[in-house]
């Protein structure tokens, strides 16, 4: 395999002997096993390697990005040539180009993220998948399983630029899933469950996943469509990570210097109830979207988004900040074949005093979600409609599972009139407890 480090520093000797004024690389050494059973027989074994490279090169106020995946000497010179005439062809963007090198991060923490143990054998990840599937097909009224599987994956990041930066690091990530089926013919349902991790021995026994797998698929059966009206709305912590999507996606400052955010005019105002936060920590120890620097070679910090409910920030590059007259705030997202854009890292929704029970009990009558389809919210406006799943709610208790509903209604309206439980599961990205909303419509029966 190729030394990712040595393969940007090519790419920017190959950049500006081709006539770049300037020009940043990426490159990336992946390496993956994954098995999927099925009918306990092996479904899939897939194990890859690969090498692949972005090149992005500036001259004056244009940019141009080319990537690709042989890293022979030929093909490096061909590539550079062909970015650097590329740009010369594209239109101005006045706000392009690489950050200062007084701008550039010259040093970050060890945040722990690659697991130094060896790969496992793919006997042992078939060994796993097994177990998943006896735990989900194990419990009373599943039928039969989708795919369970177990899969380890390690990936080595380096950038680096012609304005002096140079960085890498290498990540880790094991994990497990089952998707099962319950019931028989025109009645049956599926759910899922999954874990990922950096390091494998941070994992849940593989026999929680299948059983919960399993227990959701059959708590499913005989479901039906819930009545229609305006309802209290609890989303389920597997699915409330995707409202808090909705508020970074938001403030994220490409969208906001396009006036194109249901925030735009909400820095400084109030978003959500007093004591609530939004959190970003790209430095969690072992997170699973920490980074210590981002695709532009800037330092990550941990910041408040949402601070006692008061919008603080938005989340740029340097892109969008110097649209918007500001200082990027290290969120930085490079992909090989694009300029950067604006990403996240870990974030983390406050949590409530109220277990999920509690709050169900809280709630008397409504309904609980706990998977959703559909577009999600206007980005513009921030109207919400989503297909839902999940279970009614009547006297506090659940009474029968829910299927083919619908929920719709204005988001930041809603979000004011937020409630959290505490049930938070910080292995996700994106983390948040039960919440429930009100002010949104269900529409079923």
């Amino acid at each position: 395999m190729i030394d990712p480090s040595a393969l940007a520093a090519e790419l920017l000797d190959a950049a500006l002997k081709a006539g770049a004024e300037s020009a940043d690389a990426i490159a990336t050494e992946r390496e993956d096993l994954g098995v999927s059973v099925r009918g306990g027989a092996l479904e899939e074994a897939e194990r890859s390697e690969s090498v692949d490279f972005g090149l992005r090169v500036l001259i004056g106020a244009k940019q141009a990005c080319v990537s690709a995946s042989d890293p022979r000497p030929a093909v490096l010179k061909e590539l550079a040539e062909r970015a650097v005439a590329m740009a010369k062809e594209a239109p101005e963007d006045p706000h392009c180009g690489l950050p200062g090198s007084d701008q550039i991060a010259s040093g970050w923490p060890d945040l722990d993220l690659s697991d130094p143990a060896d790969p496992p054998a793919p006997s042992a990840l078939e060994d796993i998948a097994r177990e998943i599937e006896d735990a989900a097909k194990a419990v009373p009224g599943v039928s039969q399983t989708e795919s369970c599987s177990a899969s380890w994956g390690r990936v080595a990041i380096f950038y680096a630029a012609t304005n002096g930066f140079a960085g890498g690091y290498s990540s880790t990530r094991s994990g497990f899933s089952a998707s099962a089926i319950a019931g028989e013919g025109l009645g049956m349902e599926s759910d899922w469950d999954y874990a990922s991790r950096r390091f494998a021995a941070d994992l849940p026994d593989p026999v929680s996943v299948g059983r919960t797998a399993g227990e959701r698929a059959a708590a499913r059966l005989g479901g039906r469509k819930p009545p229609s009206g305006a309802f209290p709305v609890i989303f389920d912590a597997r699915v409330a990570p995707s409202i808090v999507g909705h508020v970074v996606g938001a403030v994220n400052g490409a969208s906001i210097a396009r006036g194109s955010s249901w925030l735009l005019e909400k820095l400084g105002a109030r978003i959500l109830p007093d004591g609530f936060d939004i959190f970003e920590d790209p430095h969690v120890l072992r997170g699973p979207a920490s980074r210590p620097f981002d695709g532009e070679g800037l330092a990550t910090r941990a910041k408040k988004i949402v601070e006692d409910g008061v919008l603080t920030t938005w989340l740029m590059d340097c892109r969008s900040a110097r649209k918007l007259g500001l200082a990027s705030t290290g969120n930085a997202s490079r992909g090989l074949s694009s300029p950067p854009g604006v990403g996240s890292t870990n974030i983390r929704l406050s949590t409530g005093a109220l277990s999920r029970e509690a709050l169900i009990r809280e709630t008397g009558t409504g309904l609980l979600v706990t998977s959703m389809m559909g577009r999600g919210v206007n980005p513009t406006t921030g109207d919400y409609s989503r297909g839902a799943s999940g279970f009614w709610i009547e006297n506090g208790e659940i009474a029968f599972p829910v299927n083919e509903a619908t929920i719709a209604g204005p988001l930041p309206d809603a979000l004011l009139t937020l409630t959290a439980a505490d049930d938070i599961d910080l292995s996700k990205a994106t983390a948040a407890p039960s919440i429930r909303l009100e002010g949104l419509t269900v529409a079923g029966a």
